[in-house]
């Protein structure tokens, strides 16, 4: 009997075991199935709590870029206007002078005042805002009439120089009056 005795509980106690083990592995395999499901699960809300915060950040950066090219464009164009008007104050400088030259030499005058002409309409196209037809025309002109363009070069190269330095100036005695003022 004592051989009876000490089998018995071994063999009893080896199948609870082998039956917990296997209760076991399926709890195991069921956390783990879960587990997965749950970080897919969090992974997508992640990926789309990313992707809307992308999709913010891109359209408040759309917006200022929007904003920003309006406020260029809305400076460039009132520099577009000033340089418009400009040149066709300085067109008209080119006719005056034109008009001293036709008693005593009226070719040369008519050389400038085609070139009037020709500035007259850069201002024009500047107004209008069509650079590139700028550009072709200056060309254009530059092979029709190379001697009135370089002529024209010049002369706009003084007129600038002179629009510099009248802006310098116009600045300059503004604040001296102030400052004399408050001494």
């Amino acid at each position: 009997m004592s051989n009876f005795d000490t089998t018995t509980p071994n063999t009893l106690d080896r199948n609870q075991a082998d039956g917990s083990t296997q209760n076991l592995k399926e709890e195991v395999s069921r956390a783990g199935g879960e587990l997965k499901h749950r970080a897919g699960e969090t992974l997508r809300a992640s990926t789309d709590c990313a992707s809307d915060k992308i999709e913010e950040a891109a359209n408040a950066a759309k917006d200022v870029v929007s904003e920003t090219a309006k406020h260029l464009g809305s400076r460039a164009h009132e520099q577009q206007e000033a340089g418009a008007d400009f040149i066709g104050r300085f067109a008209d400088d080119i006719r005056k002078a034109a008009r001293a030259f036709e008693n005593d030499v009226p070719f040369a005058a008519r050389g400038i005042e085609s070139a009037a002409d020709y500035v007259h309409e850069a201002s024009e196209k500047i107004q209008n805002g069509s650079f590139r037809d700028l550009l072709d025309g200056a060309g254009d002109f530059a092979r029709r009439q190379p001697a009135a363009f370089l002529g024209l070069s010049a002369l706009a190269g003084f007129a600038a120089v002179r629009f510099l330095r009248a802006s310098g100036e116009q600045r300059a005695p503004s604040s001296s009056p102030s400052s004399q003022r408050h001494e």
